[in-house]
C-alpha cells in the first residue's frame, strides 16, 4: 500500500510539474504572438506613413512639373501675338493663290510683282 501511495505521490509530482510546464510555454506563445501581433502592426503604420509619405512626395513633384511648365512656356508678348496673327492672315489669304499655283492653273504667286505685293500687305498688317 506504500508503495502505492509513493507511486501517487510521484505521479501527482510529475503532473505538476508538466502543468507548470505547460503554463511556461502556454504564457512562451502567448508572448511570441504578442511580439509577432505588435511586430505586425509596427510594420503596417510603417507602410502606412510610407505611402503618405510618397504620395506628398508625388503630389509636389508634380506641382514642381507644373510650374516647371508654366515657366518654360511663358506667355507671347503682344507684338509677338501681332505678328502670329498678320502671319497667319497672309497664309489664309495666299492658300487659295498657292492651290491653283500646285495644280497647275496659275503662275507662281511669288513671282515679281507678288512678292512686293506680299510684302506691302505684310508690312501694313504689321503696322
Amino acid at each position: 500500500m506504500t508503495s502505492l501511495f509513493a507511486q501517487e505521490i510521484h505521479l501527482s509530482k510529475r503532473h505538476e510539474e508538466i502543468v507548470s510546464q505547460r503554463l511556461m510555454l502556454l504564457q512562451k506563445m502567448k508572448n511570441k504572438f504578442g511580439d509577432e501581433n505588435m511586430e505586425k502592426a509596427s510594420h503596417l503604420q510603417t507602410a502606412e506613413s510610407a505611402f503618405k509619405r510618397n504620395l506628398s512626395l508625388l503630389q509636389d513633384i508634380e506641382a514642381a512639373e507644373k510650374s516647371f511648365q508654366t515657366r518654360i512656356k511663358p506667355h507671347p508678348q503682344p507684338e509677338v501675338f501681332s505678328l502670329e496673327t498678320c502671319y497667319w492672315a497672309s497664309v489664309k489669304e495666299y492658300i487659295p493663290k498657292w492651290e491653283r499655283f500646285l495644280s497647275g492653273g496659275a503662275p507662281d504667286p511669288i513671282g515679281g510683282e507678288n512678292q512686293n505685293e506680299a510684302e506691302s500687305t505684310i508690312q501694313s498688317k504689321a503696322k
